[in-house]
Formats: C-alpha cells, sequence, structure tokens
C-alpha cells in the first residue's frame, strides 16, 4: 500500500507533527506499512497475549507485623538524651495551654 505525499502531510497534520517536503522524500514509509501488512496476517488464534515477555515470578515474603526491634538504635540518634532513658524523643514545647 502506497501513500501518495498529500496523504502523508495530512497524517502529520493529524498528528500534530511538522514534517518538511525533504524529509518525506527521504522517508520510506512503505517499507515499514508493507512490514505491518505482513504482522497482520500472521495468525494468532490460540496464543494468549503476554503481559510482559519475562516470565518472572517476585520472590514473596510473609506479611507479619513487628515493630521492626530497633527503638534503640533510632533512640541513639537522638542529640538530646533527656527522653532516651524513658523510650521517647524529648521535643521542645511547640504549643502553651
Amino acid at each position: 500500500m502506497a501513500f501518495s505525499k498529500q496523504q502523508l502531510k495530512k497524517f502529520a497534520d493529524l498528528i500534530r507533527i511538522d514534517i518538511s517536503d525533504e524529509k518525506l522524500e527521504k522517508m520510506n514509509i512503505d517499507s515499514v506499512i508493507d512490514w505491518l501488512d505482513k504482522l497482520q496476517k500472521i495468525d494468532t488464534t490460540g496464543i494468549e497475549p503476554m503481559l510482559n515477555p519475562a516470565e518472572h515470578k517476585l520472590p514473596k515474603r510473609a506479611d507479619v507485623v513487628n515493630d521492626g526491634n530497633i527503638r534503640d538504635a533510632v533512640l541513639a540518634n537522638d542529640p538530646d538524651t533527656a527522653g532516651v532513658s524513658r523510650g521517647y524523643f524529648a521535643v521542645p514545647k511547640v504549643m502553651d495551654e
């Protein structure tokens, strides 16, 4: 199926791209269209579409809720050690009663 220069210009206008006449002359659109026609003729009945060409299964782990058991490591980052001995961060008061 061959396209005329006028048809290609119209396609370019429809998809909002600007192609100069020089580029249209150099483009080999017909070979691409022929290749697409060949792909359309391939019989794919009974073949399921692939979502991903790589059939990898991601490893799964048990979804267990825990506290991370790193409280002491987190509190060790506190520069103000006033609350660390009691198990919390000490912050300055921000509101009056």
